[in-house]
């Protein structure tokens, strides 16, 4: 189910192509307009402004979603699906980021054809996007191991008893906690992977950095609770090894440029997808703190991202630290 919270959170990610859909449109005075995938109705709004239609329809399928619907004259909105929206009549048939979730791109879009005298349609080239990379890579067979964590061992053994295949492996997982701090704390650890290699670094030091970048993750999620097994496997280890060394990770990208002297603002101004370990690293850092357990890579990419110092200075710091046994 979609959240709408979520949904707003990346607003300015989504509203850009939108407006940039919206400079390719023909407009004429009176204009009636039906917006597909319309979510909460903000930029359904902004169309219906901006063209000063007569009549602007917003089609979504989530309630919860359409209860977020703002209100103005000649705007309207309707619980229906994108397939079976079959009404004709329409000055501009219209939709942002919404058709590349339905199937059957070429029926589609002919009949969308009769329903409109204009059709002006975004969908994300984002093919080369890691969990669409991953999905082709599991789509053609490649081996592929993931794990799935549920509080519910019950339930979570029925979903891997079904899901699982010859080439498909499900590992199951009852520390919710530990695989989900796993997820968000490799993203930063991935920051500082990307950062050496903008720098020059090679694989002995991309090496230490995700040995000891494994330690951080591990010490902060065992005080927090989590099973240190669970760090050592696929949400921890094995996740983190793919971020930090995917050419297609967002997180490892962030870290290149910063490496390279970009600013932070330029280079996710430039991006068109979310980079979370930028936003967590605050949130880790706090978290460290209040536990009392010592993250040096995960301080010093806070610190690069904060531009309070460059990446080589930030691994100097890291390298200078007083020695100790592993």
């Amino acid at each position: 189910m979609w959240n709408p919270d979520q949904y707003e959170r990346f607003k300015s990610e989504r509203s850009q192509p939108f407006w940039d859909l919206v400079a390719l449109i023909r407009p004429h005075p009176h204009m009636r307009i039906a917006d597909l995938g319309c979510g909460t109705g903000e930029l359904t709004r902004a169309l219906h402004e901006k063209l000063q239609a007569r009549e602007t329809i917003g089609v979504d399928n989530s309630a919860p979603m359409l209860a977020k619907a703002p209100s103005a004259p000649g705007l309207q909105f309707r619980n229906q699906s994108i397939e079976s929206f079959n009404e004709g009549g329409f000055d501009l048939i219209f939709s942002n980021a919404a058709l590349h979730w339905v199937p059957d791109h070429e029926r589609l879009f002919r009949r969308l054809a009769l329903l409109g005298k204009q059709i002006a349609v975004q969908m994300p080239a984002n093919d080369d996007h890691p969990s669409h990379t991953v999905a082709a890579e599991v789509a053609r067979g490649d081996p592929t191991a993931v794990v799935l964590a549920s509080h519910d061992q019950e339930l979570a053994r029925e979903l891997q008893k079904e899901i699982a295949g010859q080439t498909f492996r499900l590992y199951t997982n009852d520390d919710v906690l530990g695989v989900e701090l796993a997820g968000a704390m490799k993203n930063v650890i991935a920051i500082a992977a990307g950062a050496c290699h903008g720098i020059g670094l090679g694989s002995n030091s991309l090496a230490a950095l995700i040995t000891r970048g494994l330690a951080e993750m591990t010490r902060l999620a065992v005080k927090l609770g989590a099973k240190p097994e669970t760090l050592g496997g696929l949400a921890g280890l094995g996740d983190l090894v793919l971020t930090c060394t995917g050419s297609l990770s967002r997180n490892r990208y962030v870290g290149v440029e910063l490496g390279k002297g970009r600013p932070l603002a330029e280079i996710l101004a430039g991006m068109r997808m979310v980079a979370e370990g930028v936003g967590t690293t605050d949130a880790l850092v706090d978290l460290a703190r209040a536990a009392n357990v010592e993250m040096p890579i995960t301080g010093q990419v806070q610190a690069i991202l904060r531009a309070e110092r460059s990446a080589r200075d930030a691994i100097r710091a890291i390298m200078e630290r007083p020695l100790k046994p592993e």
